[in-house]
């Protein structure tokens, strides 16, 4: 309507100026160059109207006709990206299906129509991990690596594509190169803070630790235990060379986390050997009141070096009582303590005292400690041959255990996983079936399982642990891009599965500062569960995708060929029989 009421008020005043020039005509005359020429006002007024509008005409021809070129590319060019936009967003949809061929296809279509685009370079990545052609995603990631928009996306891909072809060597590289940025990914804070511990950097390992809490990676309470733990695992190695600054650093810890056991036993024992029984004696006896623990009996027995045996047996009496308010195992260890320190001073009256309580169910200790008591106090071979044979058919002890590994002392990273604080104290038969069940979804981030013999025998991981931690930088450092320049088109060859999960093993010296006589049965981890875990570890770490070794529902498995023969691995009840072996 309003409209309407437009129109007809512009053609009112057109009206109205045409009868307004009608009723005054005039007369214009013009004389140029000799030429006289007379006419009406509104003539003139029509034909220079007439000359505007043809002006303007011919104008928009010419620009028309000048920019015909420009023009048409730029709809050549929007078609391009059309097609390029719809060829990314069905490659997509088609990595996330698991159909593998189909992605390919639009990956193709995709950099015909829109070469170099990050998305692009994603798809082409994402459909060749799809399809198990290794080269070709190692390639794009590289490209997407030289990159600052995709730099990180590139060098996650990086990290995983190494991890998968067992180059420990070449992940860490990767992992430290991205966690040069200020802003830092989650898995690249986390990959590198496990190589520096599993190489035994401790130092090295604190500063990662530092920058993952000042990018938010870390909570407080998780910061301030690593923290613990790193600090222990630097005095365990500080303590055959400077005394006092071991001390300095099992105090720290215990600070931080004054229920670790390992740094309340070993603060406790240096201290003892300062002299300061006081401050060692406190230490000791908070964190036995949360965590009673063979360790922190040993340390408060011996807090006066050189006293006799009957004084420690005193002193581990004194600890026990403060084990009213414990829990059964609790009360069960203290007996046990009393139990050792009794037999050590020849008190056997008191030795069986204290382990009547647990005879109806002995564990292993326990049944041990008996066949010791019985030899010491009667001699009685037969009796203590008895108890020893108990003692194999007992339940065992509660052990410093992690993913399955055994250690007679505690061990600051786990020698299967790389993980930090990984030990805990614990029977280790409680944790098949059930925790370590969770415990493969939850390494879905952790490096591959490693074994100790790897571990020791691996070269350079000394020359790795000793690498400074690199500086603050946004783009890739020159030794690293020419690395990736250098190896644009192909990937390194597969390393052998014992040489390649060295960087996330236990390092020899983090075995030697703490003087663990660790054994793993064959049973515990079997070499057969590597593929296993990285498969598990890969699931989660390409977004929009299934990983190339589960394609998805209806999909074929695409799993590469393993050199091994794969064993299926013992079940529970052939663990337990190996045990006793």
């Amino acid at each position: 309507m309003i409209r309407v009421l437009i129109f007809l008020i512009a053609i009112a005043v057109l009206g109205f100026a045409a009868a307004w020039f009608a009723d005054r005509p005039g007369e214009v005359t013009i004389s140029w160059l000799g030429q006289h020429v007379e006419t009406s006002f509104a003539v003139l007024t029509l034909t220079v109207g007439i000359l505007m509008v043809l002006a303007v005409l011919l104008w928009s021809l010419g620009r028309w006709i000048l920019r015909a070129p420009a023009t048409l590319r730029e709809r050549l060019q929007a078609r391009a990206a059309r097609r390029g936009y719809l060829a990314l967003s069905h490659g997509l949809i088609a990595v996330g299906s698991g159909d593998a061929r189909a992605a390919r296809r639009f990956a193709d279509e995709a950099s015909r129509f829109a070469p170099g685009e990050p998305l692009t370079l994603l798809l082409g990545a994402q459909a060749a991990q799809l399809s198990g052609d290794r080269a070709a995603a190692d390639k794009s990631f590289k490209a997407m690596a030289l990159r600052p928009d995709t730099r990180l996306f590139g060098l996650h891909g990086l990290f995983i594509e190494a991890r998968r072809r067992h180059d420990p060597a070449g992940a860490r590289l990767i992992a430290e190169e991205a966690a040069r940025d200020a802003s830092a990914p989650a898995w690249a804070g986390n990959a590198v803070l496990e190589f520096r511990c599993a190489a035994g950097d401790w130092s090295g390992a604190l500063e990662r630790l530092e920058a993952n809490q000042r990018g938010g990676l870390v909570d407080k309470q998780a910061y301030a235990r690593q923290r613990a733990v790193l600090l222990t695992a630097r005095a365990l190695a500080e303590e055959s060379r400077d005394r006092a600054s071991a001390r300095a650093l099992a105090l720290g810890a215990v600070k931080l986390a004054p229920t670790l056991v390992p740094a309340a036993a070993l603060a406790g024992r240096l201290l003892g050997e300062a002299g300061d029984t006081r401050q060692a004696a406190r230490i000791i006896e908070a964190a036995w009141s949360a965590n009673p623990h063979p360790d922190l009996a040993e340390a408060y027995a011996h807090l006066r070096p050189g006293e006799s045996a009957r004084d420690r047996l005193s002193r581990v009496q004194t600890l026990a009582q403060k084990s009213a308010g414990l829990t059964d195992p609790g009360k069960a260890e203290a007996a046990l303590a009393v139990a050792q320190a009794a037999l050590d001073a020849r008190e056997f009256a008191v030795a069986r005292a204290a382990l009547a309580p647990l005879a109806a169910a002995p564990t292993q200790r326990v049944a041990v400690l008996f066949a010791r008591l019985e030899e010491l106090e009667h001699g009685d071979e037969g009796k203590a041959r008895e108890w020893m044979a108990r003692a194999l058919r007992a339940r065992r002890d509660p052990a410093w255990t992690a993913d399955g590994f055994v250690s007679d002392h505690w061990l600051p990273v786990s020698p299967v996983t790389g993980k930090l604080d990984a030990f805990v104290w614990t029977e280790p038969l409680a944790q098949i079936g059930s925790e370590a069940d969770d415990q493969a979804v939850d390494l879905i981030e952790a490096p591959a399982p490693v074994s100790e013999k790897a571990a020791i025998e691996a070269p350079g991981a000394e020359s790795q642990a000793a690498q400074p931690a690199a500086p603050v930088a946004t783009g890739p450092s020159s030794e690293f891009a020419s690395a990736l320049a250098a190896n644009a088109a192909t990937s390194g060859p597969p390393a052998s599965s014992d040489s390649a999960v060295t960087a996330v093993g236990m390092a020899p010296n983090a075995a030697a500062n703490s003087g663990a006589k660790a054994e793993a049965p064959k049973t515990e981890v079997p070499k057969t569960e590597v593929p296993k875990t990285e498969t598990a570890k890969t699931e989660a770490v390409i977004p929009l995708m299934h990983a190339p070794d589960d394609p998805g529902p209806g999909g074929e498995p695409q799993t590469e060929p393993t050199p091994d023969a794969v064993v299926p691995p013992p079940t529970g009840w052939e663990r337990l029989r190996a045990l006793f072996r």
